[in-house]
């Protein structure tokens, strides 16, 4: 029996779980429960004797986090695919199955995407292998969650008369249904025929190219051309950004799911959330005896059914009096509303990005494929940062036209080259860059090297950069 392809998408860059979620840090590779991410706990779920290694799916700034986490992880991808830019999930899964249809026109699919929590992974596998023989034979089969209450945060899907949703093999699918308001939830959830829509789906590259074929012949063409032209870099395959950007931006539901015959519905009564807002982080974290769910640095005094969260070293959260609440911080941001109310954080979200608030898009943590920086002090012409450096690695040897820096290596130790001069620098010892010199830092060592690195100058933007060499291939300004 051959293996099951997991294709995990994680291109995505959703606010709803603001301010720990951002554009640059999205939440699944944030350790929201569990151990590890959210992106690591999907691809170890998706992984066994039954699947073959993962194709994902993501983009150029969170290439690394990718590889990174996978290896975290114990996980070696099969392929990488770089969008060169977001076109929602339609284009990025026809790019899947044409990457494997390449080499199996039968090889099946898992699609699934990576920052959904689903606490039991042995169920889950038992219920993609129930749906197995019905992908085999062709059928599209999309997963429906049993509900357990009338959510108007998810899409529904309503089964076919005289199915039920407890069924142990795929049934049916006569419609998708948008997310409903409260009495229409509540309406369905009665009704027994009703499941969630959790954006799962398997099915061979031979039946999900025919369906394409069938419903949305004019994204063919552009995805086609823009694997064909894609170019190898560093173990990741990056699409050509000419014909993708002429994909239709839709959704795999709108594009071909709400429009195919041959669907089938998986149902599944394990647990599982898309942890779509706070309130749903609350619900998937073990509460204490009052109702709270709390993590990090936190003290709540008479609080009820409450989530409390620091998410940053040293930072104390401490709640008061608080009912139904949501209470997070981090070092440079802090949400609090009531938890029925959580939705609405991408409502302040965008009013931050109106702002020009950093905080609404850039997460305090900057993580590069070498390791990662935070910014401790910024202020007029000066910055303070820590810098981390993973065993091995090495930043790239480059030179700024508007700061100079001090480093000093506080753990580990640096080999540091500042022009013609090379030389180890090991804890307390510190070396200057002048303005306009070339530089690099590299850890020679076996464990993480920490360093306080101190910029002055007119401009202090990380876009600041001129590369001449690099081993991850990047090119000039903040990520390349």
């Amino acid at each position: 029996m051959k293996p099951i392809v997991p294709v995990l998408l994680c291109g995505g860059s959703g606010t709803r779980l603001w301010p720990l979620s951002r554009k640059s840090f999205p939440k699944q590779f944030a350790a929201l429960t569990g151990d590890g991410s959210l992106f690591q706990a999907a691809a170890r779920r998706l992984s066994g004797p039954d699947f073959a290694a993962p194709v994902v799916i993501t983009n150029s700034d969170f290439r690394f986090i990718v590889t990174e986490q996978l290896a975290g992880a114990g996980i070696d991808p099969g392929a990488i695919l770089i969008e060169p830019e977001g076109r929602n999930t339609a284009p990025a899964i026809l790019a899947a199955a044409l990457h494997l249809a390449a080499g199996d026109d039968d090889a099946l699919m898992l699609v699934a995407p990576s920052d959904h929590v689903v606490p039991d992974a042995a169920a889950f596998r038992a219920a993609v292998a129930a749906a197995r023989p019905a992908a085999e034979a062709g059928r599209l089969v999309t997963f429906g969650i049993r509900p357990d209450r009338a959510e108007t945060g998810y899409g529904w899907l309503e089964l076919v008369p005289g199915a039920r949703g407890d069924s142990a093999e795929p049934i049916g699918l006569a419609r998708f249904v948008e997310k409903p308001d409260a009495e229409t939830a509540a309406q369905m959830l009665a009704a027994g025929n009703y499941l969630w829509n959790a954006g799962i789906f398997l099915f061979s590259a031979r039946a999900i190219l025919a369906a394409f074929e069938a419903h949305v012949p004019a994204m063919l063409a552009p995805v086609r051309a823009a694997l064909a032209e894609a170019r190898a870099d560093l173990g990741f395959l990056r699409l050509a950004s000419g014909p993708w950007s002429g994909a239709e931006a839709i959704s795999i539901d709108y594009a071909v799911m709400e429009r195919a015959a041959n669907l089938s519905v998986m149902p599944y009564g394990g647990g599982w959330s898309d942890l779509g807002d706070w309130a749903a982080v609350w619900r998937e974290t073990p509460p204490a005896a009052d109702g709270n769910a709390t993590a990090g640095n936190v003290t709540a005094i008479d609080c009820e059914g409450s989530l409390l969260r620091s998410e940053s070293e040293g930072l104390k959260l401490v709640g008061i009096g608080l009912r139904d609440m949501v209470a997070v911080a981090m070092a440079d941001a802090v949400i609090v509303a009531p938890k029925d109310r959580a939705q609405e954080v991408k409502i302040a979200v965008a009013a931050m990005k109106a702002e020009g608030a950093l905080q609404a898009e850039t997460f305090p943590r900057d993580h590069r494929p070498w390791g990662w920086f935070e910014t401790l002090i910024l202020a007029d012409r000066f910055q303070v940062k820590r810098i981390v450096v993973h065993p091995g690695a090495a930043l790239s040897l480059q030179s700024h036209h508007h700061r100079s820096e001090h480093w000093i290596v506080v753990s580990g130790t640096a080999r540091v080259t500042v022009d013609d001069t090379v030389q180890l620098l090991t804890e307390n010892q510190s070396v200057y860059i002048p303005l306009g010199a070339r530089h690099r830092m590299e850890n020679p060592g076996k464990v993480p090297m920490v360093l306080i690195e101190v910029q002055t100058g007119t401009y202090l933007g990380e876009d600041d950069i001129i590369r001449y060499d690099d081993i991850y291939a990047r090119g000039e300004g903040a990520k390349g």
